[in-house]
């Protein structure tokens, strides 16, 4: 089950092709989706999750928390829109564009990718890339 809640300005459309989506990648990389929930928040929401959960003071995109059980898949991913929209215009990338790749990113934390070294950031980039051709 995937689940979506808005707390910005921001209105989700085409939430069964985004799940569609997100369910193919997760099948395509070997597991099952479990529950999965997305949370688009404003700046100022993101900072109290991130000082809360991770004792961190700054401004992120995306924060995933895992529960994953064994083959499927569980998960929050919390998704700050301001940040979204600030980096697709930093990028010169649609805001849905971006937005696709703050949750394939946020959902591939959960399959097990990370980018804490640069050859991690380069393979979980690859296949943000990869995965953004099968939406676009």
């Amino acid at each position: 089950m995937i689940n979506f809640q808005i707390n910005s300005n921001y209105k989700l459309k085409e939430k069964r092709k985004i799940k569609t989506w997100l369910i193919e990648i997760c099948i395509e990389e070997g597991y099952s989706i479990g529950v999965l929930s997305y949370l688009l928040v404003n700046d100022k929401e993101m900072i109290t999750y991130n000082k809360k959960f991770l004792n961190h003071h700054t401004l992120t995109d995306v924060i995933t928390f895992q529960n994953n059980d064994k083959e499927m898949i569980s998960g929050d991913i919390i998704i700050s829109t301001e940040r979204v929209l600030d980096n697709s215009n930093k990028f010169n990338v649609e805001f849905i564009e971006e937005l696709y790749r703050v949750m394939a990113h946020g959902l591939l934390h959960l399959l097990g990718y990370n980018d804490k070294k640069m050859s991690e950031t380069k393979k979980i980039r690859e296949k943000e890339d990869y995965y953004l051709k099968k939406i676009l």
